[in-house]
């Protein structure tokens, strides 16, 4: 009896090595860019002298700067959430200062590139209005599970005893991203770490239990 042939899968085939290696070098270069310049001064020929691609390459990859641009917010927020996952998830710390050790990372990060980088969710965000239509629900979505991660780590706290228990830790985590999307664009405007540090105190000043007198 012979076997029966897998069945095909559906969907786009599996890239080859040297594909998979153009495409992850390209958007290594592409998320370089525009968390510097943004999507309104990125340079395809820069991106491509960076990413040692050839421009026939890049539109094997992508059929436009449009779809580069979808690629890169998508693989900027998976990156970014395991960043904010490494903080957050750690059980050395107590929940409020998780968050303290996620702004210290990215200030070390920010640090790491004399603040010429900031975040490109916020980038983008200030260029919203010239984007591509679907970029502004795709930030969003980006956001929303930033802020959903960082309510399990407030609701923790909470749960820990550290932040009063009528306070709505969703609400909470949506102040935070507004306040330090803000600060990260402070950053670089000042060139140094005041802003991250003056907004992540006043955060945990803000959100920390106060006993009653």
């Amino acid at each position: 009896m012979t076997a029966s042939p897998a069945p095909r899968r559906r969907g786009r085939p599996p890239l080859e090595p040297a594909d998979q290696a153009a495409r992850q070098a390209l958007i290594r270069a592409g998320l370089r860019h525009l968390t510097e310049f943004g999507y309104g001064a990125a340079a395809l020929d820069q991106i491509l002298t960076a990413a040692g691609v050839t421009k026939g390459s890049f539109y094997h990859h992508f059929p436009s700067k449009a779809a580069f641009g979808a690629a890169l917010i998508e693989a900027y927020g998976e990156y970014f959430r395991s960043l904010l996952a490494r903080s957050l998830e750690r059980r050395d710390l107590s929940p409020l200062d998780r968050l303290a050790a996620f702004a210290a990372e990215v200030e070390a990060g920010m640090e790491a590139h004399d603040y010429r980088r900031g975040c490109l969710v916020g980038n983008l965000g200030q260029e919203v209005t010239a984007l591509p239509e679907d970029f502004r629900e795709r930030l969003q979505a980006v956001l929303a599970l930033w802020q959903q991660d960082t309510a399990r780590c407030l609701r923790a706290a909470q749960e820990a005893g550290q932040i009063d228990t009528r306070e709505d830790p969703e609400a909470l985590a949506a102040l935070f991203w507004i306040g330090w999307e803000g600060a990260v664009m402070r950053a670089r405007l000042d060139h140094g770490p005041a802003p991250l540090r003056t907004f992540i105190a006043a955060f945990l000043r803000l959100v920390t239990r106060k006993d009653p007198s």
